[in-house]
């Protein structure tokens, strides 16, 4: 699609930057697999695959691990690389995959709430805000969310004086926003998430950010792509 090259050109300079090393997406063979101990592509001590469009690469804490990783994916094309059922590695942990999505004001989709969503509010103080929403929901959906992490204002919807949905960002290197939604789960598929995370979306691009929406649920994806936002990768992390 016509939207899709800048937008990766884009979503590539981030990941670069993020891995600690010179990458270069494109690299084949042993050329792909890359000794960064400082990479942000997972946590420490950890291995970080990245597919962005047709290219994949792999950040690896050291180089005892890259010999065992290059030899686990010679020959695997790049979306076997974020498919831990491809990888022939001693998995401990795994997180992900994640799809990968971003839009910018040539894919923005901006929503137009219904009257149930009218009225998001931004809250400067998001740590103050959001509290009463975490503590409505269980810990995967909070962790998932990493709404917790935002260091945007927070957009937040509220039903009956009750925090019910809330969207932010938080900041990466690149730069880039990484959004984070949250819906109370009793009020979840009426567009809520749609609606908030599009004020967040707006924000962001205001301030010349690249939108960045990483989800693992379907979903999340379907919010995402309703914005605009296009698919361009996938991530998975993995402790072996």
């Amino acid at each position: 699609m016509a939207a899709a090259a800048p937008l990766l050109d884009r979503a590539r300079a981030l990941w670069a930057e993020l891995a600690g090393v010179p990458v270069q997406f494109g690299s084949a063979g042993d050329e792909r697999v890359l000794v960064s101990p400082a990479s942000r592509w997972c946590p420490p001590s950890w291995c970080g695959f990245v597919r962005m469009g047709s290219a994949a690469l792999v950040t690896v804490p050291d180089r005892r691990t890259a010999l065992r990783v290059s030899e686990a994916t010679h020959g695997l094309p790049p979306e076997a690389l974020v498919d831990p059922a491809r990888l022939s590695l001693p998995l401990r942990e795994v997180l992900g995959p994640a799809a990968l999505f971003y839009a910018d004001r040539n894919t923005f989709l901006p929503s137009h709430p219904s009257h149930e969503g009218a009225g998001v509010e931004q809250h400067p103080d998001a740590a103050r805000a959001l509290g009463p929403l975490l503590a409505r929901v269980d810990r995967a959906d909070a962790d998932e969310s990493a709404l917790a992490d935002i260091d945007s204002p927070a957009f937040c919807l509220s039903s009956g004086g009750e925090l019910v949905a809330a969207a932010g960002y938080e900041v990466w290197p690149g730069p880039a926003a990484h959004l984070s939604v949250l819906v109370a789960p009793d009020l979840r598929r009426r567009g809520l998430a749609r609606t908030v995370a599009s004020a967040a979306v707006a924000h962001a691009l205001d301030a010349g950010l690249l939108a960045q929406w990483r989800a693992r649920p379907i979903p999340s994806q379907r919010v995402a792509r309703a914005l605009g936002f296009q698919e361009l990768g996938a991530q998975l992390s993995v402790r072996i």
